[in-house]
This record gives structure tokens, sequence and C-alpha cells, in this order.
């Protein structure tokens, strides 16, 4: 370690202390005391092999001092209610800015939240339609009109000269009551007629309605012949439209006729009025702007009638109704019995052949008392009334059911567009308010790309009065969307959910957000904004952070990407090896500097080393799987060939439909075929091929369990054979403990102080949460007792503490465990350790330990493997062990389908398939399909790329 530290300074920029960032003595985690000097206002890159330190250097010792220092600013009280945060271990930071870390973690798990809000773009069109929008009817179709209180005496001076008018208030509109009260206020006003329901009425003491029916009244203010007394025909509007809220009535006693004038916007034509616009009517997640049936969520649950009736040939007896079963004496069948012997059917009737009618009383019940008879009754006349099996599947998904009901119940139902909305979140008046012929749904249904270029000059399209008031608020949406195309996501839309973006999808919004911000000498932190991002958007990528730099921030960009690290103008290569081998700083300078050392990843990037193309390409087994018709999101109608047998990668520019393509169709259909999972795959027209493989197992990057208590060891299964390992201690058997004593999961032996945790858990507020180690245990999880129990020297604390390298050493001789370890490191994760707590390890960290799992059961040489992105966080040597974790489970016979962007993959696989040619709306093709040399020699934006990759081994 002291021997890189010269080398640091030999190429480090010459710079003052106030002109960098100096980091002197950080040993978090596996660093080994380094010093780091980072020039302001540069783009830096950190890199290294995975494991090496990269992300304990930036965000657990730079963001982590940056945010201990922002909280010891607050007041004494605030410090007191959030809790002090640990200093990193650390020496000295000196000219550290403000800090703002750009993280892979998805923007928000809400499913209220997208790309819309997050970016806040939204905010600016909801004020937009509030102020420049043009309201329509729902029901006319026609212009809504306001008028002042002069404009509408004027207009019925206009229409009504010498005619008999009625100046009428209305009160109710189509609603249920019998108004006994409302009459009576009135009568005591003085006030001595009313229309009801179209028919003019004396109002009497003791007056009222059918409460039964809807009923509309309206009150008659005054009865004028022409507007000889304009005096009198203001009043009479100024309280008419008092009594009415703003609206008033004309009825015409010649011609029968009523005409609707309001101080609101409203219908000429039918008289429906609207409230005056504001922006929290155009907002889903307000009651005013959301759609009332599915509350702003777009979706709703809705029964699946095939669900519930799945096979027609099966009697009721049999089945036929499933979330029943099978016939059983009891109340609920003999209520069906008696409905079908009202429709004279049987219950060993096929429900196929049973009458719609007597299937509606079944599913929706019935109104009607039904006589049951059955010989299991004392009495054999029973009368019931009979509520329906969707009714009762519904009343198990309240929020008092028990879990397990809500589970049961749930597994009837699909998720599916609100049929009130048409899945647009607002209620039809929001959705009424239009500019330049679309309502603000429209506008977020449609591509940042295409939505950019429609706000072109559209203030200059708008009418005078409301272009004028647009431009200011269209010059704040245009620059949003322009940082979002910058950042390469021109494909997404603003209603896109955000729970369902990738890592660097979401890293790159909040980096187009923080662009728009424009803050200055901040310090920006991110990790692998290049995420899922095809090599011709990189270049907008590099400009976008570069923008940032030039606005005097200092960026850091914890990173493996060639392009990125040459067009940096400081790179930090942490190595030499991972985990304990590694935390060293084997270089810091510019990156023309880097070429010319040996260091591992400059020794990839000057080509001294490289993953190699293939010999040859494996043809597969002959036997393919085929999907047809894929239509889901923005997929053509695509026919999807997948050569069994083969490393199949499936590449394109960002949006072009992949995940569709594979995740939203391929792996709901095989997940349902072989293990009757629930998900709903897209819209597909068929599936062929499906007896040529017998297992699907999916490897994504959602962290290996949904608790924190989750690590590599109980994800394997391995933390099992360790407990058993030390129930079979003589310590232990004389102790009389059982594998639960070695447990942090159950009480026992675990700590009762934290839970087993090993930390606890500080709110922070608006802050991230912080963990500190538990006082009682010190981190250990267990109690002392338990802790006592050791094998070779180390208890099972000591155990979980070790990293996969050290455990492969020290269970040498146990199979059991070893052959589950090994796996793990063979893949190149030694440097983790076997307790490491899941929501710590990185998305493709997750991933390979998800793999390393798989590869360590029992194969059957005819599973497919679906992953989506697997590079995600590796170096190049990291690459090139996991290709070689590929071409392993190949050779065996398996299939293995692959999502991703990185050239060093997509230039290894035996079958290629190149989607696009562009993202979103413009994209959902396959252009091409083949070995890469095919694809290579093809025009998709793919191939030039690809084409360089084969030649010469380097996009640069």
């Amino acid at each position: 370690m002291t021997e890189t530290k010269p080398h640091i300074h030999d190429t480090a920029p010459t710079a003052i202390a106030e002109e960098q960032l100096e980091v002197m003595g950080a040993r978090v985690h596996n660093l080994k005391n380094i010093d780091v000097e980072i020039p302001h206002d540069s783009l830096t890159v950190i890199t290294g092999l995975s494991g090496s330190g990269k992300s304990s250097l930036a965000f657990d010792t730079i963001y982590a001092e940056g945010q201990r220092r922002y909280v010891e600013t607050f007041s004494s009280y605030a410090r007191n209610m959030l809790g002090s945060l640990e200093r990193p271990d650390v020496d000295k930071i000196t000219g550290l800015n403000p800090v703002i870390a750009i993280e892979q973690k998805t923007v928000n798990r809400n499913p209220r939240s997208t790309i819309g809000t997050t970016t806040e773009i939204y905010d600016f069109l909801r004020l937009l339609y509030a102020r420049a929008g043009e309201a329509r009817s729902y029901i006319s179709g026609e212009t809504m009109v306001k008028y002042t209180h002069e404009k509408i005496v004027s207009l019925i001076s206009e229409r009504y000269p010498d005619r008999r008018i009625y100046i009428l208030a209305p009160l109710v509109k189509n609603r249920k009551g019998h108004y006994k009260e409302l009459f009576e206020s009135l009568r005591k006003k003085g006030y001595l007629n009313v229309r009801v329901d179209g028919q003019m009425l004396e109002i009497t003491y003791g007056m009222k309605l059918d409460r039964y029916r809807n009923h509309s009244i309206e009150l008659v203010i005054d009865r004028l012949k022409g507007a000889s007394d304009m005096q009198r025909l203001r009043d009479s509007v100024d309280e008419a439209l008092r009594q009415g809220e703003k609206e008033m009535m004309v009825y015409d006693v010649e011609l029968d006729q009523t005409s609707h004038f309001s101080q609101s916007l409203m219908d000429p034509v039918s008289g429906i009025s609207y409230r005056e616009p504001a922006p929290h009517n155009f907002s889903f997640n307000s009651p005013q702007g959301a759609c009332p049936t599915c509350k702003g969520l777009g979706q709703v649950n809705i029964i699946d009638r095939a669900k519930i009736l799945p096979d027609p040939s099966l009697s009721i007896r049999d089945g036929g109704i499933a979330p029943l079963g099978k016939y059983r004496n009891s109340m609920i069948f003999w209520q069906i019995e008696a409905i079908c012997q009202k429709y004279g059917h049987k219950l060993t009737t096929p429900v196929g052949e049973l009458s719609e009618e007597a299937l509606a009383d079944i599913l929706n019940g019935t109104d009607e008392r039904l006589k049951i008879s059955n010989a299991t009754l004392s009495t054999s006349n029973y009368f019931l009334t009979y509520e329906g099996i969707l009714k009762y599947i519904e009343m198990q998904q309240a929020d008092d059911a028990s879990s397990s009901a809500q589970k049961w119940s749930g597994q009837w139902f699909n998720r599916a567009a609100c049929p009130e909305c048409g899945g647009r979140r607002l209620n039809r008046e929001a959705l009424h308010f239009f500019i330049d012929g679309k309502n603000i749904s429209d506008l977020c249904r449609m591509d940042i790309s295409a939505l950019y270029q429609w706000t072109e000059g559209l203030s200059d399209r708008l009418p005078s009065t409301r272009g004028i008031v647009a431009r200011e608020i269209v010059k704040e949406i245009r620059t949003r969307l322009g940082f979002l195309v910058d950042v390469g996501l021109g494909y997404l839309s603003l209603d896109r959910n955000s729970s369902t973006l990738s890592g660097g999808e979401s890293q790159r919004i909040r980096l187009a957000t923080q662009i728009g911000s424009e803050l200055v000498n901040v310090l920006y932190i991110l990790d692998e904004p290049s995420i899922g991002l095809h090599q011709r958007d990189n270049r907008r990528l590099i400009d976008s952070l570069k923008k940032l730099r030039d606005a005097r921030n200092t960026v850091i960009v914890v990173e493996h990407d060639k392009d990125m690290m040459l067009e940096a103008d400081h790179v930090v290569d942490i190595g030499p090896k991972a985990g304990r081998k590694g935390g060293e700083v084997v270089f810091s300078g510019p990156p023309a500097k880097m070429l010319l050392t040996d260091t591992l990843t400059a020794s990839y990037l000057n080509g001294q080393r490289r993953i190699e193309v293939p010999q040859r390409r494996r043809p597969g087994n002959g036997k393919t799987l085929r999907l047809l018709g894929a239509t889901g999101h923005n997929l053509r109608g695509v026919d999807l060939t997948l050569p069994l047998g083969t490393l199949t990668v499936v590449a394109g520019v960002s949006g072009s439909g992949k995940s569709s393509l594979i995740n939203g169709t391929l792996r709901p259909i095989l997940s349902a075929h072989f293990y009757r999972a629930q998900e709903q795959p897209l819209p597909y027209a068929s599936i062929e091929g499906l007896e040529n493989i017998d297992k699907i197992v999916t490897v994504d990057q959602s962290p290996l369990g949904k608790s924190p208590r989750s690590n590599p060891a109980t994800y394997t299964g391995v933390f099992t054979d360790i407990r058993n390992l030390f129930v079979s201690l003589p310590e232990a058997k004389i102790r009389g403990y059982k594998p639960g004593r070695f447990s942090f999961n159950v009480s026992g032996g675990r700590c009762e102080t934290c839970g087993g945790n090993g930390y606890r858990t500080i709110e922070m507020n608006f802050l991230p949460d912080v963990l500190v180690p538990c006082e009682a245990c010190g981190g250990k999880r267990y109690n002392r007792e338990t802790l006592e129990v050791r094998f070779k020297g180390k208890s099972i604390a000591d155990v979980l503490d070790m990293t996969i390298n050290q455990a492969v050493e020290f269970f040498a001789g146990i199979p059991a465990i070893l052959n589950k370890i090994k796996v793990l490191h063979d893949i190149g994760l030694g440097y983790i350790k076997l307790g490491q707590p899941s929501s710590t390890l990185s998305g493709g960290e997750n991933q390979r330990v998800k793999l390393a799992t798989e590869l360590a059961k029992r194969d059957t040489g005819r599973t497919l493997f679906l992953l989506d992105e697997p590079t995600t966080g590796l170096h190049f040597e990291d690459i090139r062990v996991l290709l070689g974790v590929f071409n392993r489970l190949v050779d065996k016979g398996n299939t293995v389908v692959v999502i991703e962007h990185n050239l060093d993959v997509v230039k290894c696989a035996d079958h290629l398939i190149d989607m696009g040619p562009e993202g979103g709306s413009e994209g959902g093709m396959i252009l091409a399909a083949g070995t890469p040399e095919e694809v290579a020699a093809g025009t998709s934006p793919t191939a030039p790329f690809l084409r360089q990759e084969l030649t010469t081994g380097t996009t640069r």
C-alpha cells in the first residue's frame, strides 16, 4: 500500500488544496488507509474490479462525510431529533463541497409516482392546462363558455325582447331524495314556485317527492315579459346566480325551451358546468382530479371469469367453479343447486351447457329468496338470499380480511386498465381540457422526444391571450424535456410508472433533474449511469455529465464504461484485486497517462488484454422455442425464434422493446407453464416448442430477499449446512442446542436487543436512514452463549463475517458446504461476505449470487436461463469470468438468453437478436437475427459498433 502512494502523487494533477478534494487515510470496509486527490470542476471516473472498494470510497466515505457535515449544520434540537451520524473511518477530508449522490436504486416504488411527477414536468403541464386549456363538454363536445353578470343580462334582453320567460335557479341536479326540508325552507323565504322534473309546481306546506327517484329541482326566481324593466332583470339574474351557485336558467314559455347561463365554465347545450380550472384539478393524486373509479391509479382489479370457470366441460359437482372446488355438503352448494333447478339444470350439468341467466345468478347473486330443500337440513324448507361467488371473492380482498384470504382471492383477479378512464388516471372533466387538440393525458402518453417536438412553437399556435399565458410555462417544460432527451431517455413517456424503470434509467432521470436545477459548486456522485444505455446514446450521456461539470460542479462517476473513462478529466483506479486483495489506489491521474501503465484496467483499455471473440459459434441442438405475434407495449407483432442450446443475446437501442419481449411476454408465459405463476404476460398470439425445455430460471437484479436479513448464505441455502455443522459440535450437544439456536431469525440464540439484525436503524426523516451497530452484540447478531460454540476457533458470527474466499479455505474439508460456496468463488464473488445483507449488494452482485445458486443445483441440460443486463457493475475482467459461466451452462445443453448492451458480451453470442430501429413508438421490431458477424454486416444501430468491436476489439 505504501508503495502505491508516491505513484499517485506523480500522476495526479498539480493543484493547490482549495482546488481539489483530498481524502487522507480512508479505511472504510476494505480500503487500506488510502490517500486520494480529486480536482474540483472536473469529471472524475472511479473504476476497478467489482469489490475493489470503488463504492466504499465514493459513497461510504466521501458521500457519507458530506451527509454527516450537512447534519452538523442543524441546530442541536434538530440533531437530537435525527440522531448522530457516525463519522466514516478516514483521517481527514478537505475541499468537500455539498454532496448529491445519484445511485442505481429505482426512483420510487409508489404506484402513483411517474416520470412526469418525479421530474416535476407534470406540475408544469397541470399549470399549463389550468391557465391556457380550452374546456369542452364531455356530453356535447361543445366549447365551454363562461359569462359575466352583465353579459348574461345582455344576452337575455337580446334573445327574449317580447317573450314570456321564467328566471330559474338550479338547486338539485338528478339526485334522489324527498326534499321536504328544502321545500319548507324555500316556502318560509317567500318563494312561491319551483320546477320539478320539468313541471311547474306551487310550493305548499308539507310538500315532498318520491325519495327513491332521481329529481331535478329549479327555483322560480321571477316571471318576466321581455326585458322592459332592466333593473328588475338585473336583480333577478343576480338572485338566480346566488341561489344557483353561479348557474341559472331561462325558460321560454312559448317555445317550451330552456337555456343555460353560468359564471363558471358551462356547456350552453346540455347545461353541465365545470369547476374553475386549477392545477390540482389535473392531478391524479388529488381527489379533485383523480378518476373516481380507480382513484388515480389507472388500473383496477377485475375478476377474470376464465379463471373462475377454467374448464367448460366440467360440471359444478366435479369442480367446474374453480374457487369452490368439488362438491361438498355445504350451504353454498345447496344454494347453487336451487338456482340450477330454477333454470332446469342440475349440478351434474357441464358448466358450458348452463344458460347465461343461470351463470349470471350463480356468479353475481340474486335478490330472489331461494327455497332450499336438503336431507341434511333438519327443516326441509329454507328461504335464503344468495350474494354470489364474485361478491364473496371481492369480500376477501377487504383491508380487514386475513392475509391468507387476500392471497387466495387474489388469484382470481387480473390487473386491467380502469374501465372509466381507460388507464388515464384522471376524471372526465380533467380529460376534456384541450391545448392544440390534445388533453393532458395525450401529452403524457407521447414519447418524450415526440412531446419535445410538439411543444416547439406551441405558444405561437395558441390564440393570442392563451399563447401569452402559456409562453413561459412552455419554456420551462421544453427545458426539462430537453435534458431528458440529452441523457438518452427520449423513448420514455411521462406517464411511465417509476417502479418499472431500470436502475440506469432512474439514475439518468435524476441526472436530468439535477442538470435542470442549475446548481453550482456541488459534488455529484453517480453510480454507473451508463447502465442500459446503447453505445449510440453513450455520447449524449457523457456530454450531459460534462455540461454538469462546466457549470462549475465536480462530478465523480463510479463506472466501467470505456468511453466514459477515456473522456474523463481524471481517473482513479482501485485495486489491484477485489475484497481483501483490493482497497488500494493503483492509479490516479488523467486517462492518457493511465494508458501507459500496466494496471488491470489499463491493460484492457490499451489493448494488452481483451475478451476474445469465440473461434466458433455454437449452432445449438437443432430445436427452437418460438414466440409468435407479440404486441405488448411497443412491440409490433414480433415473432421471436430462440435456437436452444446456445448463448443468445438480445440487443438494441434503449426502449426498443427488449424487456417487453423477454421479461414482459416470454418469461410470464414460461413461468405460468412450469410453475403456475399468476403474472399476466403481455399480449401474444402463440408459443411453440415448450416441450423442448423443462425449466426456466430467471436471474434478475432484484434483491435476494425482501428483508435486510437475507444474505448470500441464506439465499444459497449454505447457512442451513453451516448451522447443522455447529449443532454437531460437542459443545453444542452438551448444551442441547438445536439448529434454531444458530439462526438470527428466531428467538433463543440471537441478540434480542437488535432482534438478530446486528444493527439498529436511525430514521432520518428527509435524509436516508442510517444503520448503526447494535450496542449489545456489537453487530454480531447473537448472544454470548451462542458465540461460545466454536468450530476451528470461529463462532457462527465469525463465519458469517468471512468473505467467500476465506470461507472456501475454512470449509475445505466439508464438501456439503464447500460445493455451494465454491460456485460463488468461481463466479467472481469471492470478495463478498457470507452474511453480507442483500441490501448492500449491487444489482449485478445480486444477479450473480442467484446465478451461482442455480449453478450449484443438479442440472438437467434442458434449462432456459433468462438474464437482464448481467454486466451491471462488472469490470472487464469480471465480464470475462461471467462469460465463462455462461459457456459452462450452454456446453451442458442449456440455453442462456441475455438482454445486454455490453459489446464484450454481444460479440461472444452464438445467436444475436437486434431490436429497434429506435426507442418507444419508433421501435418494437426485430431488425436482424443471426451470428454477430451477420448482424454486424447489416444496417441496424448496433451494427457499426459491433463491426468495430469484431475487427479491432475496441469501440474507441
